[in-house]
């Protein structure tokens, strides 16, 4: 070795081993870092019920006094969402007959009951994919570029001295110097059976959502048959209003052509011009009734505001024949979706315990990168790295334990809401039952009563036509016809609800609907 290799040899062995004995105190001297918890058990909350949007229920009460045959009251009572829809078109289209089928296929399609569901199940979907993608190799690339000049003097060099060879004076400042690290890195769970639980009960609980959507969808068949039984209902008192009145204004006629005859008192056409008047506006009060009616119907299936339409089915009186009560607890119990929403609820409760259970349990993970470093890319060399560690909890402070008393919380309130839901629907059919064949009875009151009221208004106009009774026996008459009619009309609106009623406490209220409301 010549003098001029000696003279610079010996400053760069200087300053390379400055550099080792300046990295040693970053490896000898910081402390590790503690380990990252592991996974946790995503906490499910305490009950599995979705939250409701809103409810349809019909009630059937009982009324055994007053002056009419129908001791029945029906009513079908959407609340919430339920009540409204999103509209198809803002502006109304030409006027349209409207089937049951239609109707409830559009309200399928547009109540706002249906479409918060399908954003609930999306939302689901949603944190199934996120916790899928905690299981699947994680890919990153990153570009590092780095301009950098050091202080030793800063770090304490400035104040030690070296004995070496070839170097008279230690350099307080180092660079600047630059480099850059263009790097791909993949990561990758090998095994974690937390992770996994999370997934499985969130998948669970997305199947749960959409038996949830399924069972909003039957409460929706639910709501807009009932409306439209009620709108069929107050057309049906329309009619009958307007026969009644045009009876009325016959026997008002014949009262006045009396007096004038000289063979019936001036009372008899004051009493009959008060009933043609009291009909006249008992008309007026059911048409509001109808057309309230209608816009009821209309706010549940999305119609554009100020859609004309009417009703093309009528539903007359059909007995619901070869259905069992214990057949149709059996479908009950087959179809209804909330309480396979229910079960799927306890599965996903039974998942997300094994999810915290496994927060005990070792976990492997591996991962590796690959890139290129240094000054710039024409002289930058290749390096990369692969790595695998296995995570062994030793002590978390009992972490495990309270995720795992939370879990099995939701577990057993989980268990008891399906439990309770099975009884409830026990209860929904048998109830179901009762009110069909209460009001298949009182149909078949109506209907004999009313034709002894046709009958007793005939002889009471005769009578007053021969002239050997008054207005008093001819009013009396049609009150009695008005009121059978009304009568008539409530019990089969009470018995075709109560089949759409039962429709919806089997299952699958669309399919069972059209199967029990046959149209003739």
């Amino acid at each position: 070795m010549n003098g001029f290799t000696r003279r610079f040899a010996r400053p760069v062995v200087g300053l390379s081993m400055l550099g080792i004995v300046a990295t040693l105190p970053a490896f000898s001297q910081t402390p590790p870092e503690a380990l990252p918890p592991g996974a946790r058990a995503t906490p499910l909350p305490l009950s599995g019920r979705a939250a409701q949007p809103g409810s349809v229920t019909v009630v059937q009460t009982t009324n055994p006094g007053g002056e009419t045959v129908n001791t029945l009251n029906s009513t079908i009572q959407p609340q919430g969402a339920y009540l409204g829809s999103v509209p198809t078109s803002q502006t109304p289209g030409a006027p349209l007959a409207l089937s049951l089928d239609d109707a409830v296929a559009r309200g399928i399609k547009t109540n706002l009951g249906s479409v918060d569901f399908q954003q609930s199940l999306r939302q689901a979907e949603g944190q199934t994919i996120v916790s899928r993608s905690y299981l699947l190799p994680q890919v990153n690339s990153a570009l590092t570029g780095v301009v950098q000049q050091t202080d030793l003097a800063a770090l304490g060099f400035g104040t030690l001295h070296f004995n070496l060879p070839g170097i008279s004076s230690f350099p307080t400042v180092i660079g600047p110097y630059h480099y850059f690290d263009l790097r791909v890195g993949v990561s990758q769970v090998i095994l974690d059976k937390t992770l996994l639980n999370n997934y499985r009960a969130a998948r669970e609980n997305a199947k749960s959502l959409e038996f949830s959507a399924q069972d909003a969808h039957d409460l929706v068949a639910l709501a807009v048959t009932g409306t439209y039984l009620q709108v069929i209902a107050s057309a049906s008192r329309v009619d009958s209003a307007r026969a009644q009145a045009a009876t009325a204004q016959q026997t008002y006629k014949e009262a006045v052509d009396r007096h004038n005859a000289g063979v019936a008192a001036r009372i008899d056409v004051t009493r009959s011009q008060v009933e043609f008047q009291t009909e006249q506006q008992r008309v007026i009060s059911l048409e509001n009734d109808s057309a309230k009616q209608k816009l009821a119907l209309a706010r549940l299936i999305g119609f554009p505001p100020g859609q004309q339409f009417t009703l093309s089915d009528t539903l007359p009186y059909a007995p619901l024949e070869n259905l069992t009560l214990e057949d149709a607890l059996a479908r009950a119990y087959a179809t209804r979706a909330d309480l396979k929403a229910a079960e799927s609820q306890v599965h996903a409760a039974e998942i997300s315990k094994r999810a915290a259970e496994a927060e005990r349990l070792p976990t492997i993970t591996a991962g590796a990168d690959y890139g290129v470093i240094g000054t710039d890319p024409t002289s930058s060399h290749g390096t990369f790295s692969v790595s695998g560690s296995v995570r062994l909890p030793i002590f978390n402070g009992r972490r495990a334990h309270g995720d795992i008393e939370q879990a099995d919380a939701a577990l057993q309130q989980r268990r008891a809401e399906y439990g309770e839901l099975r009884g409830r629907i026990d209860a929904d059919i048998r109830t179901a039952f009762l009110d069909l064949n209460s009001a298949a009875q009182q149909v078949t009151v109506a209907d004999n009563n009313r034709k002894l009221a046709a009958d007793t208004l005939q002889q009471a106009r005769d009578r007053f036509a021969a002239g050997v009774a008054d207005t008093i026996e001819v009013v009396q008459a049609q009150e009695s016809v008005a009121t059978a009619e009304r009568d008539y009309i409530s019990a089969l609106f009470a018995h075709n609800l109560a089949k759409a009623n039962l429709a919806r406490a089997m299952g699958q209220a669309d399919q069972n609907i059209k199967q029990f409301l046959r149209r003739q």
